[in-house]
């Protein structure tokens, strides 16, 4: 019976570290310990103490090899810590999502190059294994291999995964070219308010998809006689209802034209995705697509997804909030010309190279280096717009930056109806910030930050504003629960102690 257990715990270690991407000796080094002790462990022909296990554990950042439940992740930060040196800017969370999702259209094998590793891309690669796709890290963890079976599974998806990611969603456009009934579990994600899907259904009813929604599940019937008839005009300009009529015209046999698309980042990186699948896309950067649709997909790819603006974005603001000077390497410039002509007119002295091509060979990067500012508050109101306007995701940050400046700046978040609520968290740390209704927040600067210790907010972005105002604070804080943040955010913690921060990850025993 023990041996039996020795077993079955080796397999959950040698299937926790090939999540990881690591290899055997990886791991050992991590532990401290042989390759060979290692081999010993994941075969089960070894016994194994309580420590070790937790352990490998923390060296894996999993919650699969644990005793009971595994508690959640916490931040121990000692702030007042200048930053220095250079990061890069790691590869689009929101871009490497929809490419997972439209992975989906293409029978053949497909690479994606420096695919982010976040538990958003984790819970979906469990759905994906769940209905039977294979997927495994190549290149020493760096590049993901996704290669389709001839048939999907749908009976057998991962539920549970499923529901802890708004992505999901974008399953719908794939998959209505490959079944014609199938159900999905209703999406999660983020604590944002109310998010219908009604706009995704619009646009994908012109593709004979039909939903019923009962018992925590999507019923999805597809009528595969029906298709646009004319342009699909989006009632909302989002990012993700965009990709989704997309992903449903790809493998619409004729030309789909969609009528007020995002254009933002992850919108684009998809339609180049698409043209190296073989789908011309027309009129990408704007706000009218063009797509001419093939019937059949099944080829080799190898693609790149570009650096993700707003992971940019809260490098520049650790900077700016910590008043350090840092250099940000691979910034997608196109996506924060107006962020930085904002803080441009609040008084950020920083500089920038020259522009360079992404390695998607589209993108426009540069580096920029951020130095000690005396900012004041923006004569406007900081508010979101459709790309190209500022990003909706990095209005969060200009709180914390806001509140390092001189004067009153108004915050309006339009978009979504708790997110503003969730910035009145930086009060806790010291912050002056007054919740006027559900969507505007006035910030009172500058700010003396102070320690505090605290739960993390359960939306991404106002959780990595705490975390920034927390490495401004005197003292040390403590971030407690921290999923959210590893939601899209690879190794932030470890990656901002690289540039001078002091940040340890914990756990309670």
């Amino acid at each position: 019976m023990a041996d039996d257990y020795l077993v079955r715990i080796g397999k959950l270690i040698r299937d926790a570290r090939q999540h990881r991407g690591w290899t055997q000796s990886q791991l050992a080094d991590a532990l401290g310990t042989s390759q060979s002790a290692v081999n010993r462990i994941e075969r089960g022909n070894q016994n194994i103490s309580l420590e070790m296990i937790a352990r490998i554990g923390e060296a894996l950042d999993s919650e699969i090899v644990s005793l009971g439940y595994a508690g959640p992740m916490h931040l121990r930060v000692v702030g007042r810590r200048r930053l220095s040196g250079a990061i890069d800017v790691k590869t689009s969370k929101n871009a490497c999502v929809a490419l997972l999702c439209g992975s989906l259209l293409n029978q053949g094998r497909t690479v994606l190059r420096r695919v982010a590793r976040i538990e958003e891309v984790y819970r979906l690669l469990e759905v994906l294994h769940s209905i039977g796709v294979r997927t495994r890290w190549i290149n020493d963890g760096t590049d993901l291999e996704i290669i389709p079976p001839a048939r999907l599974d749908m009976d057998a998806i991962d539920a549970e995964a499923a529901r802890r990611t708004r992505s999901i969603i974008m399953f719908l456009g794939p998959l209505l070219h490959r079944m014609d009934r199938f159900r999905l579990p209703y999406a999660g994600g983020c604590d944002l308010g109310t998010r219908t899907i009604e706009p995704h259904m619009i646009a994908l009813r012109r593709f004979g998809l039909d939903i019923t929604a009962t018992e925590g599940q999507y019923h999805a019937a597809v009528e595969g006689s029906v298709a646009p008839d004319r342009p699909i005009v989006l009632t909302e300009r989002g990012d993700t209802v965009t990709e989704n009529a997309l992903l449903a015209a790809a493998r619409h046999d004729g030309v789909t034209v969609i009528r007020n698309a995002s254009s933002n980042y992850m919108v684009q990186d998809l339609c180049f995705f698409l043209e190296a699948l073989g789908v011309r896309v027309d009129g990408i950067g704007t706000t009218t697509l063009t797509v001419h649709g093939v019937p059949e997909i099944d080829v080799d790819v190898d693609y790149s997804p570009s650096e993700d603006p707003v992971e940019a974005m809260s490098l520049i603001a650790a900077a700016v909030v910590t008043e350090s000077q840092l250099t940000i390497r691979r910034v997608p410039i196109e996506f924060l010309e107006i962020e930085l002509a904002v803080l441009e007119e609040m008084g950020l002295d920083h500089d920038r190279t020259p522009e360079y091509t992404a390695d998607n060979g589209r993108t426009r990067l540069v580096d920029l280096t951020v130095r000690p500012s005396k900012l004041e508050a923006p004569i406007d109101k900081i508010h979101p717009m459709p790309f190209p306007g500022l990003n909706i995701d990095n209005v969060p940050f200009f709180a914390a930056i806001a509140a390092v400046a001189q004067g009153q700046t108004l915050i309006h978040d339009w978009v979504y109806d708790n997110r503003a609520i969730y910035l009145t968290d930086l009060n806790r740390l010291g912050g002056r910030l007054q919740l006027l209704d559900p969507h505007r927040v006035l910030v009172e600067g500058p700010t003396r930050w102070r320690a505090a210790e605290m739960m993390c907010p359960p939306a991404l972005r106002p959780a990595v504003v705490v975390l920034l105002a927390m490495m401004a604070a005197e003292g040390t804080s403590v971030l407690r629960n921290v999923y959210v943040i590893n939601r899209g955010y690879e190794d932030l913690a470890e990656r901002l102690n690289s540039v001078g921060a002091q940040i340890e990850i914990f756990r309670d025993i």
